[in-house]
């Protein structure tokens, strides 16, 4: 079965003129992780797409793009009909971050730990594998969901994305390498949880923190 490679273009189609896309997102900090993901990613260079300079992070919610100049869409629009300000499904407002921010907070929630698991496969991407027994982050998103739904959800499946494919091959051959690689197994110490943005006109690109939410002491 072929993997899904990601194309060197621009995608207007998606982005629409918009360049700040936002989310929520676990940052890490372990060398030793982070040592390992990087061998993991020069291991497979020759699969995936070049150049890649976007952190190492677990994609905690997808909010959307970051559009200071619109209200929630659940509030009545007061702009006149033919207003350049129009409202896309996929915008994310303050008044949305400022929402999660209030509900994050009231929540009072405390650090927490996870592992990571096997190296593994999506179509598009090549992963590591995230083990969250006792399902903080699901219970973090539902937080979440309370104040703006997802953008283009899936079945959440917590990971660390190693890198997006760059060119057509058979999974077989991926699967093959994964195969042959050390499977190592890390600890991760949840403290903070991160709110940023990337440029959606630049694949990969770096993640830019805007927010940083502090955790309580267990």
């Amino acid at each position: 079965m072929p993997v899904v490679p990601t194309c060197a273009q621009d995608y207007p189609e998606w982005h629409k003129g918009r360049s700040v896309f936002s989310l929520w997102y676990l940052e890490l900090h372990s060398p030793e992780l982070l040592a390992y993901l990087e061998q993991l990613r020069a291991a497979f260079s020759d699969f995936l797409f070049q150049p890649n300079s976007r952190q190492f992070h677990i994609t905690l919610f997808i909010c959307g793009f970051l559009n200071s100049e619109i209200h929630s869409p659940n509030a009545q629009n007061s702009e006149a009909p033919n207003s350049a300000i129009q409202y896309q499904y996929d915008d994310f407002s303050l008044q949305h971050f400022q929402a999660h921010l209030q509900k994050l907070q009231s929540a009072t929630l405390t650090s927490f730990k996870l592992k990571t698991g096997r190296i593994n496969s999506f179509e598009s991407a090549l992963f590591i594998e995230i083990e969250d027994p006792n399902n903080h982050l699901d219970r973090i998103r539902q937080q979440l969901y309370q104040c703006s739904d997802e953008i283009a959800p899936l079945r959440y499946c917590p990971h660390i994305t190693i890198g997006l494919y760059g060119h057509a091959l058979n999974s077989d051959e991926v699967f093959a390498r994964i195969q042959a690689m050390e499977q190592r197994c890390f600890e991760l110490d949840v403290q903070q949880l991160t709110f940023g943005s990337y440029t959606a006109q630049q694949l990969q690109g770096e993640l830019t923190a805007h927010h940083q939410l502090q955790l309580g002491a267990q």
